[in-house]
């Protein structure tokens, strides 16, 4: 059985795509010792929890804990650190949904533990975030609904209906009280600007990997950055505009396409 889990359960739009595409392209470098299991191999994980984020009801924590199980079981057989990464175990973000925080995360996190003590009695689980400060991460926020719902309020309107989903620091302490049995570990992305691999040089220093095995890492831009303010107001302009869905999809993909 794996000798440690690690869950990084975002937030979102705290470098998590950095993150993950960093881990993707330099996977090689992390094996054997470190498995990494991104989205795409825990997509009913990852379901389960962003349903559950809405209905909260009972029936949907408990597919949160049977489809933990159910991805752990895939590596009995395994002997090293297992790394869980995907901000989508924390539920959806807030703003989609008529989510207004992150409220049912912490019961997602203890519903995970408890599928992880389940299935490998005694192993080390641990928790671990990115968080942002709350003017950027809200602002941050506000552009991907943008980009990707129908979304018409302005920004300053958004960051004063949310402002309370922007403290990422209070749902990290909320996660020590859902999980006192595992370690609560998070990092600020304003702090990882000097890293030379940004916002996974935390978790791999988390993750025990030594500095030799980082410095051979290539690095990739980040990922899923914010567009200039230009096309920023387009998007809000294309959401307030009276076009179908159909055709304000194919609109934001053309402005998507357009260089600014």
């Amino acid at each position: 059985m794996p000798k440690r889990i690690v869950i990084h359960a975002g937030f979102h739009k705290t470098g998590t795509t950095t993150i993950q595409k960093m881990l993707r392209h330099n996977n090689q470098l992390l094996r054997p010792d470190i498995q990494v299991v991104l989205r795409d191999g825990m997509v009913s994980l990852c379901e389960a929890a962003r349903a559950y984020s809405v209905s909260k009801s009972a029936l949907d924590l408990g597919m949160v804990q049977f489809e933990t199980a159910k991805t752990l079981q895939k590596f009995t057989d395994f002997s090293g650190t297992l790394l869980l990464s995907s901000e989508d175990l924390s539920g959806h973000m807030p703003g989609r949904r008529d989510l207004k925080s992150y409220a049912s995360a912490p019961k997602i996190f203890n519903a995970i533990y408890s599928a992880a003590a389940e299935v490998f009695s005694g192993v080390e689980v641990s928790f671990f975030f990115g968080t942002r400060a709350s003017k950027p991460w809200l602002s941050s926020c506000y552009v991907q609904h943008l980009r990707a719902t129908r979304i018409t309020q302005s920004m300053q309107d958004y960051a004063i209906s949310y402002i309370g989903s922007a403290q990422l620091d209070k749902v990290v302490d909320a996660a020590r009280n859902a999980v006192p049995h595992a370690f609560v570990v998070s990092s600020a992305l304003e702090d990882c600007s000097l890293f030379k691999l940004g916002p996974l040089d935390p978790l791999l220093n988390h993750l025990g990997v030594p500095q030799l095995t980082k410095g051979k890492f290539d690095i990739l831009p980040p990922a899923n950055t914010a567009p200039p303010q230009a096309k920023i107001d387009k998007l809000l302009a294309l959401n307030r505009s009276d076009m179908s869905d159909t055709y304000l999809k194919q609109a934001k993909r053309a402005l998507n396409q357009q260089v600014f």
